[in-house]
């Protein structure tokens, strides 16, 4: 079946041991440096690069997660494959004169390649050998533009934890700069945002100052509800012919992950976790520093600050890695980063270890740690659309168990990515192919479901692209669950199960921009009293 390789052709001797090879006995690769420490490929790029042996599986048009560029596109640089063999081409001309590649890092042709590569991780899984083109981008634009200036976009959505901890000393101003007219247009400009794209609102209050301003005036008298939920720490704690109700210090604690998003953009989420949870009856704490796993950098190859960011949560939550206290968290994204680069930057770290190992999603840590709670019916139909890392690193299964436990008939028309990505879909050169992803599945879906049907999508970016794509807002699991334990379901609420929802979030972010609107007239007008009277001494 291979001619020349074990038997010779016609008038012609086998191949000699060291023809035809693909790397051939003088194989010596560039391995630079990197911030990766590639512990699967024996810590080098070089033999990462070597995992792709050409199965074109990233080419499929359909039913896949791998590869959403492609799909997109049509065009074998922006496939895995492609990408992986380009990679492989730069380890292999590095110093060459006759590599095809050659200029190693500075690399405009790799550059050109992983510019659309959406870091959706599906390659991950879907790749039968594991090609990881998030982490082989994340490492090339580190080094890219190094001593170099990124896009303005870069630093906006990179550093968007910094941004927006700014913003949640004045929201409602902040927000009249992104939300009116005019001035909107010039966020956008300043931002680097396409001019079709909303630019998020903030919240005017963050989770973290409702939880600590509630929590901290209330305390938890009881681990049973009326809903029947109780914890199989508190059972087992209480004898079973007492009716005494633990103290709030005696539940079992958990820890709930204020990512930057539902902290600052959608806190209603994440109140509704905690609602959960304690339902379920666990102590809900939350960190008082602020911690950011850095999800955004890693896209735009800032790893400097990344690593700097896990290595301070690494200290922060000390106390609680070494409990064994769990950590749920809200946006798939932020987990993937303890459950994948974590491990990836520090390997041989004990801490980095457990903290992985320690970190739940919130149906993950429903399906592991109260499974045996009976869960509240809510007879619904839903669309459900798994954020791109959920699917390929934590898979959806223990999400779709603890919607089967609700009742819920759910369906999920698309596999593959939803084109936002992250803060792909709000970068100008990449608005298109965002949008394009988006039609291959997700949107045209959520625009035929009918519309009494749950909208469910974990992912802050494909939330926004569903809310910017369609007429639909998409809930978390956390907000159904809480709409399950309410004693009415889900209120009525006109055209969509979500609208009074939406409603009242748009009208607290109204009520806080007008608020600081008065603030700046009454400022104004304040100026020029002060002004008029200053002329006339």
């Amino acid at each position: 079946m291979n001619p020349g390789k074990l038997i010779g052709l016609p008038g012609k001797p086998p191949y000699k041991l060291d023809e035809n090879l693909r790397l051939g006995a003088a194989y010596s690769p560039w391995e630079p440096k990197t911030n990766f420490q590639f512990a699967d490929d024996h810590g080098s790029l070089a033999q990462a690069t070597l995992r792709c042996v050409g199965v074109g599986k990233c080419r499929r048009e359909e039913g896949a997660l791998m590869c959403p560029s492609y799909r997109a596109t049509h065009d074998e640089e922006h496939s895995t494959r492609g990408r992986a063999h380009l990679l492989w081409e730069m380890t292999q001309g590095q110093g060459n004169k006759v590599g095809v590649i050659r200029d190693g890092w500075r690399s405009e042709e790799v550059k050109q390649s992983l510019d659309l590569c959406l870091a959706c991780k599906g390659c991950k899984s879907d790749c039968p050998v594991g090609v990881d083109v998030a982490t082989y981008k994340s490492e090339f634009l580190s080094h890219y533009y190094e001593g170099r200036t990124r896009p303005r976009s870069a630093y906006a959505f990179g550093n968007i934890d910094v941004w927006a901890r700014v913003a949640s000393h004045a929201p409602g101003l902040v927000n009249l700069t992104t939300q009116l007219p005019f001035l909107r247009d010039l966020a956008k400009l300043v931002a680097g945002i396409p001019p079709q794209r909303s630019i998020p609102a903030f919240a005017p209050e963050t989770f973290k100052a409702w939880f600590h301003r509630t929590r901290s005036r209330r305390a938890r008298s009881a681990v049973e509800n009326s809903f029947g939920w109780r914890s199989a720490s508190s059972a087992a704690i209480e004898p079973s012919n007492s009716e005494r109700a633990l103290a709030p210090e005696e539940l079992p604690p958990v820890l709930l992950w204020p990512d930057t998003f539902n902290n600052h953009f959608q806190p209603h989420t994440a109140q509704a976790a905690v609602d959960v949870l304690e339902a379920a009856g666990f102590r809900v704490v939350v960190p008082r520093a602020n911690l950011c796993c850095g999800r955004p950098l890693y896209d735009h190859g800032m790893l400097d600050r990344a690593q700097s960011l896990l290595l301070q949560i690494l200290d922060e939550l000390s106390p609680e890695i070494s409990a064994g206290i769990p950590i749920v968290g809200l946006e798939p994204s932020c987990i993937a980063v303890f459950r994948d680069e974590l491990l990836n930057l520090f390997p041989h770290d004990e801490r980095a270890q457990a903290l992985s190992r320690q970190t739940f999603l919130l149906s993950e840590f429903l399906e592991t740690h109260a499974k045996h709670l009976p869960l509240p019916h809510l007879n619904r139909k839903a669309l459900l659309h798994g954020h791109c890392h959920h699917k390929s690193l934590m898979k959806m299964t223990a999400e779709e168990a603890v919607l089967r436990r609700l009742g819920i008939d759910f369906h999920s028309p698309a596999p593959g990515c939803c084109g936002m990505a992250g803060s792909f879909g709000f970068e100008p050169d990449k608005y298109g192919i965002s949008i394009a992803i988006g039609e291959l599945e997700l949107l045209p879906a959520v625009r035929r479901a009918p519309p009494d049907w749950l909208i469910i999508a974990d992912g802050f970016s494909c939330r926004e692209q569903i809310a910017q794509g369609s007429p639909r807002q998409a809930l978390h699991l956390a907000e159904v669950l809480q709409i399950a334990l309410s004693a009415t379901n889900v209120p009525e609420s006109f055209p969509y199960p979500e609208s009074s929802r939406i409603r009242r979030r748009e009208a607290e972010v109204l009520q806080s921009m007008k608020r600081a609107g008065l603030g700046l007239a009454a400022l104004a007008a304040g100026g020029a009293l002060l002004w008029e009277l200053s002329k006339r001494r």
